[in-house]
């Protein structure tokens, strides 16, 4: 088992449910990649404010609680594996390597610039604690199942997780990934996805009807969990749980009901930042709401 035995017990003792303490830390690690989001995306004059704000919770839940790396080893073969669909919230998930101390912190103060290795989307061969290159959608979910069934062949143990847009559940790969991983029972693949109900065209059911996506993925021969991806409590019990079951012989996937541009008001109302540049005052407005309350 990859995970530490001490860890196990110690979720297993409280029923996986996370402490006070760790909440309030994780609460102020979402609202570090909010902030950190808002002040790169000023370097890079563009970006996907609302598609990383939806999933600060997640990407707080999976790097500071769930998942199991070496920040120092950045290559261990025992690490579990992160891929992201929506490569273009590469943004709010740089800061957190950084923090972690995976990459260097002076990397983000040239994010995008000419000659630095971040670029919009990742990329596993600059930027180390990157595992897949991703940028065109839909790919995410057969590179995790490719490691999945890879792993069956090394001495190594690990979890794949896979966040996906629910936009990307218009893809056709997405399903035929859905189906081989059940088929040959991905019991150590995870993917999320982030159901903010909108992608760059507008409303993602008024684009194309994606609904019910428990039931399909349950149809697909999948363990499915609905969760508010915003309640970091829900969330990360959930989370752990699925990480600690060895039992299982399916693949799961963890449905994240969020909310597009979650902590500023005036972009959860407004599809239009998709992508998008703050003038100086919207981004005083937005870094004084951010810091202001607690999600």
């Amino acid at each position: 088992m990859s995970l530490p035995q001490s860890r196990f017990e110690e979720w297993q003792a409280t029923d996986y449910i996370p402490t006070p303490e760790k909440l309030a830390f994780l609460r102020n690690r979402a609202r570090f990649v909010r902030l950190e989001t808002i002040r790169l995306i000023e370097i890079a004059k563009t970006g996907h404010y609302t598609s990383v704000f939806s999933a600060a919770e997640i990407f707080s839940a999976l790097y500071y609680d769930v998942m199991t790396i070496r920040p120092d080893e950045p290559k261990w073969r025992g690490r579990d594996r992160f891929l992201m669909g929506k490569g273009h919230a590469a943004v709010g998930q740089f800061p957190i390597l950084a923090d972690l101390g995976i990459i260097p912190t002076e990397w983000l103060d040239d994010y995008t610039r000419l000659g630095s290795p971040l670029g919009d989307h990742p990329d596993m061969r600059k930027v180390p604690g990157i595992d897949f290159s991703s940028g065109s959608i839909g790919h995410a979910l057969s590179g995790a199942l490719g490691m999945c069934l890879a792993q069956r062949n090394m001495d190594e143990e690990f979890d794949v997780f896979a966040l996906l847009g629910d936009g990307e559940m218009q893809e056709g790969q997405v399903w035929e990934a859905a189906l081989g991983a059940a088929h040959h029972k991905a019991n150590r693949l995870i993917a999320i996805i982030d159901r903010n109900g909108y992608q760059l065209d507008g409303k993602v059911d008024d684009v194309l009807g994606v609904e019910p996506l428990d039931e399909k993925w349950r149809a697909f021969g999948w363990e499915v969990h609905v969760v508010d991806g915003h309640d970091l409590a829900a969330l990360t019990t959930v989370l752990r749980k699925v990480k600690c079951d060895r039992k299982r012989q399916q693949p799961v996937c963890i449905i994240a009901r969020t909310v597009k541009g979650k902590g500023v008001s005036y972009m959860e109302t407004e599809p239009g930042w998709h992508l998008g540049y703050l003038a100086p005052d919207d981004a005083a407005r937005a870094i004084a709401e951010i810091e202001s309350k607690e999600i």
